[in-house]
């Protein structure tokens, strides 16, 4: 392996191997929480972490529905609602151009969010202004904030916007993107167990 894959790996390796960030199941237990209320989550990012946005969607939406394929009759069991923000090219770039860049996650929010719902960022610097001001918005809304963010200088602005933040101890954004995908999977999988166990209780 070259020189700087080994470095590279060697970094992210060691990082994972001190184990999950305690605050992943405390962002586990609000998301179940939200299942169980109906309240919606809304996730967001730039880049790659926007990329990760609608794969927490997709994972957090479909990944943790335990009723999949079941006849209608047999439905009942709740369902995170969740939605992407960077999803909607159309809007995003619609307000990038119209009202400015750092508001083309604030100004969806305006038209969506309710009290309890919450909203999910993802920045590895945790220092996007346009991520940064969404999640200002949804405290004065009463929504609950995450953040999951890396251990760069910037990443305190982020901190102190959420309610719950997962910080991964890497500096190097590709290896923070790495990590925060690993969170993500833990989380979606933690919560449907919770979501499992919960209905196997309720029908003894």
């Amino acid at each position: 392996m070259s020189t700087i894959g080994s470095q590279y790996y060697g970094a992210l390796s060691a990082a994972l191997a001190a184990g999950p960030p305690p605050e992943l199941d405390a962002v586990t237990d609000l998301l179940f929480a939200a299942v169980l209320a109906g309240n919606t989550v809304y996730t967001m990012g730039n880049g790659a972490s926007a990329a990760l946005a609608s794969h927490m969607a997709c994972d957090l939406g479909k990944g943790t529905a335990t009723d999949l394929g079941s006849p209608s009759t047999h439905l009942g069991l709740p369902r995170l609602r969740i939605v992407s923000l960077p999803d909607n090219v159309a809007l995003l770039s619609a307000y990038g151009n119209d009202v400015a860049y750092e508001s083309v996650f604030v100004e969806p929010l305006k038209n969506l969010l309710r009290s309890d719902d919450v909203v999910m960022a993802i920045s590895g610097s945790g220092s996007s202004p346009n991520v940064l001001r969404a999640l200002e918005y949804a405290r004065t809304r009463g929504a609950r904030t995450v953040g999951f963010t890396g251990s760069m200088p910037g990443a305190a602005q982020m901190k102190a916007r959420c309610d719950i933040t997962v910080c991964t101890p890497l500096t190097k954004m590709e290896q923070i993107e790495d990590a925060h995908v690993s969170f993500m999977h833990i989380v979606a999988i933690s919560l449907r167990s919770k979501i499992d166990a919960y209905w196997k209780c309720d029908q003894t």
